[in-house]
């Protein structure tokens, strides 16, 4: 299975699956403390890592999408990433995003997310689809509500208690 390697375009993005020639911009989101911090996950060490990391990212082959590439039409860069991923272990399926921090307040995070929540209903033919958030995470949490998303109590993921936000098709 191929899978959904071409995600929708929005009126200032292209979400794309990321190749290795992705690996600085991948390498530079996500080794940015500013980024990181609010994610509860470790910063990437090397762009070598960051390489591996796209080279071994199954979920297009194994569930047929995943987290796209943002790439900003204006200039043709990778400034983030945004998409869907099936979480295995709370059998869900969650809308997640993640951008450079002098792309923050600019609408990008609600663009993607909401093209990626409609891509989800329209094209994948999902019923509900969920946010996480960290209950510090003030800016993704106003990002899952512009998207239409309510707040469904808490969830334990990844050994943290995240804010959990749904939206049914």
């Amino acid at each position: 299975m191929a899978g959904h390697r071409i995600g929708p375009e929005t009126d200032r993005l292209i979400l794309r699956a990321m190749n290795t020639d992705d690996a600085e911009a991948f390498f530079a989101l996500n080794s940015n403390p500013e980024v990181m911090r609010l994610t509860g996950e470790p910063p990437l060490r090397s762009i070598e890592e960051a390489r591996a990391a796209i080279e071994s990212y199954p979920d297009f082959e194994t569930v047929g999408f995943g987290r796209w590439g943002c790439e900003l039409k204006a200039s043709r860069s990778i400034i983030g990433f945004c998409g869907l991923k099936r979480l295995e272990e709370l059998d869900l399926v969650d809308v997640g995003f993640r951008f450079m921090p002098e792309h923050w307040g600019k609408g990008l995070a609600t663009e993607a997310c909401a093209a990626s929540i409609a891509f989800g209903f329209e094209v994948l033919n999902l019923r509900k689809i969920v946010g996480l958030a960290l209950p510090d995470n003030a800016a993704s949490i106003r990002v899952l509500t512009k998207c239409g998303m309510r707040r469904n109590g808490t969830v334990s993921y990844d050994g943290h208690t995240a804010l959990l936000f749904e939206v049914l098709r």
